[in-house]
């Protein structure tokens, strides 16, 4: 029935990555076939080299030319697949770019309608408030720590003249020290104990008794 009738044909149309792959598949069945017929031309050459010239060597040569014939029409055809490849490749590369173009235009519309939506809430005037009195703050804090950080009123610089003075007054002070009587000055601290005739120590204790030698 479906040879009468005929079946309608749903199948998708191959893509361009299909295609392509489809294309080296045969480009490399086409490389293969020039390569082995290399090989018999390699020992056909070989072959009419070992023969003396004569009807033998003249059937070889003509297998050659044969192989040869054959090999220039494979890489006839596989230069026709290599330009098809190529240009299947363009425009695969071409689709893509068009397609990320599209993309991108999309993406930045949907973009720029957000941006509309969010600038709704956002009033340049209320921005400038906002930067005025940050700076107003930072200003307000600035004084404090200028503030905070001042040096305590001390009184004024004294007078060269009245240092020197001092200085002297107390050079003079330790010179009358340095002359002054011994029994004026303050007595130290006795080392006996004036109710002993036994010697003491610093700390009161009696000192040990030295032998003479």
């Amino acid at each position: 029935m479906k040879r009468f009738f005929g079946v309608s044909n749903n199948q998708p149309a191959p893509s361009l990555d299909e295609a392509t792959k489809r294309m080296d598949n045969r480009m490399g069945q086409m490389d293969e076939k020039i390569n082995k017929l290399n090989q018999e031309l390699l020992a056909y050459d070989k072959q009419i080299k070992a023969t003396r010239p004569g009807p033998a060597q003249n059937s070889i040569k003509q297998k050659a030319i044969r192989v040869l014939q054959q090999k220039k029409m494979y890489e006839k055809q596989r230069d026709q697949m290599s330009n098809t490849s190529f240009n299947m490749e363009q425009t695969k590369f071409a689709t893509e770019s068009m397609r990320d173009t599209i993309t991108t235009v999309s993406a930045m519309k949907q973009g720029a309608k957000d941006m509309k939506a969010q600038l709704k809430h956002i009033k340049i005037e209320d921005v400038d408030d906002m930067q005025d009195e940050m700076q107003d703050l930072l200003d307000y804090n600035n004084e404090i720590q200028e503030s905070l950080g001042r040096a305590y009123q001390t009184p004024d610089t004294l007078d060269e003249s009245e240092l020197e003075a001092e200085l002297m007054s107390m050079g003079e002070e330790l010179e009358l020290e340095s002359s002054m009587p011994s029994y004026l000055m303050t007595p130290s601290v006795p080392t006996t104990d004036p109710h002993q005739s036994t010697a003491v120590d610093e700390y009161g204790l009696p000192e040990a008794s030295q032998q003479v030698v």
